[in-house]
């Protein structure tokens, strides 16, 4: 792998019990919990989980919008984990995020120009001249064309995808080095979500972009990442080259992930591997494997062992203690 752009180490993110729904919750809510990732440039690795195992909050706190209880996050050769906020608003440019929501990421009251030029004045000394030649070209990456049409557009005159694109373009118009796509086209018709993903993939490819994305659908995943990363309550299960992953999974919760994936050929058929239960609460994490209350194929020792990740092949780790 090349040298990454992004690294994650031993990543952790407590919730201290300070208001009432987190000291109902009965203690502190490990919400990441010892994550470790690495993205190179040009590479997009897909973070994938159920609903509520930790996946936003890796992501917020990788931004530095929450502050890590302890581990590492690095940027390019740079700690900035405990990075002041004065040291970090020249690094934010670097590393930027499109939400899962395009409906509530643009400010209502803005026009597309607006949006756009928005960090270009914060970020930036461009001349006006300057900033309208940048906001022309990001939409125009972005398949927003011809783009004067769209410059004074606010976003209730947009489709669902128009104003994805439009939030796209506004993370890339300071030309970041990793971008993090939480859940990109969750919230996108059918129809245009393969649009949406083409575009990151092109991204990637023709600018050496790393991205992070967010998903809960493996199939995407399989479809577009180069590696995936598994988290199941706060720590990631199993980690690899997608198509090793998704072709030979290891660990038994992404096999229960990958028996409910569609099958393309509709003659073919397969019994989903149902899991038993919702996931433990985060602030009571089970003793042993985390996974082991829910586990159709849990033994005896994984209520006792709680099994690091560890590599199955060069490319290829999970965390389970049936693995050899």
């Amino acid at each position: 792998m090349n040298q990454p752009v992004l690294e994650v180490t031993d990543l952790v993110t407590v919730f201290e019990p300070r208001g009432s729904l987190l000291r109902k919750a009965g203690g502190p809510v490990r919400a990441v919990d010892g994550v470790s990732l690495r993205l190179a440039r040009g590479e997009m690795l897909a973070l994938v989980g159920e609903s509520g195992c930790g996946k936003t909050s890796t992501v917020q706190t990788i931004m530095r919008m929450v502050s890590a209880s302890s581990g590492s996050v690095v940027l390019d050769g740079e700690d900035i984990t405990a990075a002041t906020h004065r040291r970090m608003r020249p690094l934010r440019r670097r590393l930027q995020i499109v939400y899962q929501d395009p409906y509530e990421a643009l400010d209502p009251r803005f026009r597309v120009r607006q949006t756009l030029e928005e960090p270009l004045l914060i970020h930036t000394k461009m001349s006006r001249t300057q900033r309208q030649d940048a906001v022309i070209a990001a939409l125009e990456t972005v398949g927003l064309t011809p783009a004067e049409t769209f410059l004074e557009r606010f976003p209730h005159e947009l489709s669902g995808g128009q104003r994805q694109r439009v939030a796209i373009a506004a993370a890339l118009i300071l030309e970041p080095d990793v971008l993090i796509a939480d859940e990109p086209v969750s919230m996108l018709d059918v129809s245009v979500r393969a649009g949406i993903l083409d575009l990151l993939d092109r991204l990637r490819r023709e600018r050496g972009l790393a991205i992070l994305m967010i998903t809960h659908d493996l199939a995407t995943a399989a479809r577009f990442a180069d590696r995936i990363a598994v988290m199941y309550l706060g720590r990631i299960v199993e980690e690899g080259i997608a198509a090793e992953v998704v072709g030979t999974p290891r660990h038994p919760y992404t096999q229960a992930l990958l028996s409910v994936v569609p099958e393309r050929d509709p003659l073919r058929t397969r019994a989903p591997l149902l899991l038993v239960g919702e996931p433990p609460n985060a602030a009571n994490v089970p003793s042993g494997c985390r996974f082991h209350p829910r586990c159709p194929m849990a033994q005896e020792q994984c209520e006792a062992v709680d099994p690091a990740l560890r590599p199955i092949s060069a490319d290829h780790s999970a965390a389970c203690v049936l693995v050899e």
